[in-house]
């Protein structure tokens, strides 16, 4: 009878012990394959979500101001402006995969590390504070190019596939700047020699709405648009020309960021002000659907086949997902002062 006893508490206590480790491996969620990066700029966190459940896998810590984020092109590492209005100089770094923070870059000298992008093995970020474009390269773990703009606040970047263009929205400056990596050919000097081609960036810079922060790059590569937040006008540049070739009065005011659907045929635009998503025709310039998605809307993400949208709603503290089929808002992801959004797809 004793030993029945025995042999129960033996039992129950070993239940005891092993049951939080059972919590803890039940709880552990593995990155999904495709996943949602949303940064909460509240709580100083990168969320990871699977955007299929739209549930929250894990919480990684970031630094104290988070404004971008961006992912590798094999999915497995993300990055993230700490940008301290121009200020600060990190970019942090995040295992994806084992879900946790990697050692700081630090992009000093180029201060305000804000807009990223990854292309060509390698992260590319605006740095207001310097008024430049940087370049850092994982694989040597150094900064290996960087370019002034002489623009006030570069702020948001794009790069195209080849590495060779860069194109940056500068927002004080009211200006776009356009950086090519060009072969020059130097005119004969006065002795009659000519100097060999040599290559270097060329920069063209092109006036563009007040307050112009948000934009992006039409899937053909033909156009540029982008949205004035102080004028709430959008211009339309056209990439070869290098210049401008419309503008929309669409009163998009307090415009933060701008997004095509991956078909081209539309494009998307936030209001940090209003809290308004705007989503314009491309071929007819016009407003199609004005949606509230309630205050401060931010950051847009879009998916692949242009089904949804994702805005960072900064003031309300949630992600709102957008159903583009139907123009109207499908839910929420709880993310306390989201903004930033990326997509992570491991390869």
């Amino acid at each position: 009878m004793k030993t029945n006893h025995l042999v129960k508490a033996y039992t129950l206590i070993l239940a005891i012990l092993i049951l939080p480790c059972s919590v803890i491996r039940c709880s552990a969620q593995s990155t999904p394959t495709r996943s949602l990066l949303a940064l909460s700029k509240a709580d100083h966190i990168l969320a990871i979500i699977d955007p299929t459940t739209l549930k929250v896998v894990t919480r990684v810590p970031v630094g104290s101001d988070p404004h971008e984020v961006i992912a590798s092109s094999d999915g497995k590492t993300a990055y993230v402006s700490i940008y301290g209005g121009g200020s600060l100089h990190e970019l942090n770094v995040i295992d994806l995969v084992a879900q946790k923070p990697l050692a700081n870059i630090d992009t000093r000298p180029l201060m305000g590390p804000h807009g990223l992008t990854f292309v060509d093995g390698k992260v590319w970020f605006s740095a207001e504070g310097a008024k430049a474009v940087g370049r850092y390269d994982p694989a040597t773990s150094k900064l290996d190019w960087s370019m002034g703009t002489g623009q006030d606040r570069t702020h948001m970047i794009y790069v195209t596939p080849d590495a060779k263009k860069v194109y940056t929205t500068n927002v004080s400056a009211a200006t776009v700047s356009i950086l090519v990596d060009s072969l020059l050919k130097p005119a004969p000097n006065p002795a009659g020699f000519t100097p060999p081609p040599h290559k270097d960036w060329v920069q063209t810079v092109i006036p563009v709405g007040k307050g112009s922060e948000g934009f992006d790059v039409s899937p053909d590569g033909r156009e540029l648009w982008t949205a004035g937040a102080e004028d709430g006008t959008i211009t339309i540049i056209d990439i070869a020309a290098k210049k401008a070739t419309a503008t929309i009065d669409a009163k998009v005011v307090g415009a933060n960021r701008l997004k095509f659907t991956p078909d081209g045929k539309l494009v998307l635009i936030t209001s940090l002000r209003t809290g308004d998503l705007f989503i314009y025709d491309v071929t007819s310039h016009k407003e199609v659907k004005r949606l509230s998605t309630g205050h401060g809307a931010a950051g847009i993400l879009v998916d692949d086949d242009g089904s949804r949208a994702f805005i960072g709603c900064t003031g309300d503290n949630y992600v709102a997902v957008i159903d583009l089929k139907k123009f109207e808002v499908s839910g929420h992801i709880e993310i306390r002062g989201a903004d930033g959004l990326a997509w992570a797809v491991r390869r």
